[in-house]
């Protein structure tokens, strides 16, 4: 809040309790009707719910829990559907999930940018793959679909409205919280985000930059952490619509990478493929079959 405005409310709290006082010494009547309670014996009215406030403390408190377990259903641009479950973290952001679609599943762990992709075939006694997403030195920047960067793109957001107390989908007691963003609010800065770090903040707005509108309603549990989230995000691609659920704050397992010596790098592993196709073109031409044209 403004300070000249804070200013102003403590002098106009200060004036109030010296003219109450002035009335009661004065006149030796109560100033509240014989009541005994300075209000006329009508309770305070509750404070209203802020949805700016949830949003911040939630933040705060699933900031520190680093780790929970996720289920994502995500339907893209294309219309089609994928998945992910298991455990999201967040600062730096990772995950170690198990990748859903068409495709047979498979397990993803990402540390920062590293990310380690398990291989339906071993190759050299290897069964994770890695690759490096930062470019020229610069960190890969995405977003990861966590509980705390959720909240994060809601904080100081006051067109977020409180919806009530309700149980979601999954049966959870929570607070429903509703909003739909333009590109320039998901960009807003103001006193809330200042809760995160600096780097954080530019971090996030480097990867909202390509959101156009983003409609969102969102769950938090009496616990205080968030539960589900509904979004719809629109960018120069098309349409994303995705469900989360989260649980097990700060029970969930850190993220670990596999072990080193059951990785192989992407670029190691595109060399050994050049050096096997390249071995069999030889032995198709010696046999005078023609190769496989791989400079086509």
């Amino acid at each position: 809040m403004n300070k000249a405005v804070l200013t102003r409310a403590g002098i106009a709290v200060a004036g109030t309790a010296l003219l109450v006082g002035g009335l009661t010494a004065c006149g030796g009547d109560k100033a509240d009707g014989d009541t005994g309670k300075a209000d006329g014996g009508r309770a305070a009215a509750p404070k209203a719910h802020s949805s700016v406030e949830a949003v911040k403390e939630s933040y705060l408190k699933t900031v520190a829990a680093k780790f929970a377990k996720a289920e994502l259903s995500i339907v893209g641009a294309d219309g089609k559907t994928v998945g992910q479950s298991g455990t999201k973290g967040w600062y730096p952001s990772s995950h170690d999930v198990i990748l859903k679609s068409e495709r047979p599943d498979t397990r993803s762990i990402m540390i920062g940018d590293m990310t380690y992709t398990g291989l339906a075939k071993p190759r050299d006694g290897k069964s994770w793959m890695s690759m490096d997403l930062a470019k020229d030195g610069k960190p890969g920047v995405r977003l990861n679909d966590d509980p705390a960067e959720y909240l994060a793109m809601l904080l100081g957001q006051e067109k977020l409205t409180h919806v009530g107390t309700e149980k979601t989908a999954d049966g959870v007691d929570a607070e429903h919280y509703k909003g739909s963003l333009a590109a320039a609010d998901l960009l807003k800065a103001d006193e809330s985000t200042k809760v995160m770090e600096e780097a954080n903040r530019t971090y996030l707005h480097e990867a909202v930059k390509h959101i156009t509108t983003f409609e969102v309603d969102l769950w938090i549990g009496k616990d205080g952490y968030p539960v589900r989230a509904e979004t719809v995000s629109t960018d120069g691609v098309g349409t994303t619509k995705t469900t989360a659920k989260f649980s097990d704050f700060g029970k969930a397992a850190p993220v670990q990478a596999p072990p080193a010596e059951q990785v192989i790098s992407f670029e190691d592993l595109n060399k050994e493929t050049d050096r096997t196709l390249q071995e069999a073109d030889k032995k198709l031409r010696d046999a005078g079959l023609g190769g496989l044209d791989l400079d086509s």
